[in-house]
């Protein structure tokens, strides 16, 4: 059962993503639309602060960017019906690191839905970069001789050679991000912290 809350009258709901990159907005656009078929959306970025390092180190400190990303994003457009906030963020195991991103959706009636990207290991290389202070992005530009991957197929569609690519690997937490919205008869977390 569709929720009201994604249910279009004719006009299409505004949806806004919390960031400018086109591989964000193009997620959340494709996860809505796969959710909701019968909705049409309006999706525009914004740029706002996640108010966490450019490289969240921790899972708690990368949930929290993904939710202080939707409440900037809400006080700077503050009539959309949906706000998206998307921050990647990797954790330190030993002397690596485990790659992966937080999605958080939340609607002008305030429902909140939240979901984890899956989690993989960045190759050493990358690892030591990022140990040494590197936001992954840059880390695998220098080591891939790439630019501005992060805009693009980002570390994972880097790693697997596109069978994964960066707007793949977001659009399947965001679907998971809308649960609560598809199914509003259902109790789930309210929680708007990390």
């Amino acid at each position: 059962m569709a929720s009201q809350e994604a249910t279009s009258q004719g006009t299409p709901l505004k949806v806004v993503v919390a960031s400018l990159n086109p591989v964000k907005t193009g997620a959340v656009l494709e996860g809505f639309t796969r959710m909701f078929p019968g909705a049409a959306y309006q999706v525009s970025g914004v740029s706002v602060p996640s108010d966490v390092p450019d490289q969240p180190l921790s899972d708690q400190e990368t949930l929290q960017g993904a939710l202080n990303r939707i409440q900037n994003a809400r006080s700077l457009e503050p009539d959309a019906d949906f706000w998206v906030g998307v921050e990647g963020g990797v954790n330190p195991e030993g002397d690596t690191f485990q790659s992966f991103a937080w999605i958080a959706v939340e609607s002008k009636e305030g429902r909140t839905g939240k979901a984890r990207t899956a989690t993989y290991y960045v190759a050493q290389e990358t690892a030591n970069l990022i140990g040494g202070g590197m936001e992954l992005g840059h880390a695998d530009d220098l080591i891939f001789g790439k630019t501005n991957s992060k805009q693009h197929s980002g570390s994972v569609g880097i790693l697997t050679d596109d069978v994964v690519t960066r707007t793949s690997y977001y659009v399947q937490a965001v679907i998971l991000a809308l649960i609560p919205f598809k199914n509003t008869q259902l109790t789930f977390p309210t929680s708007k912290s990390g």
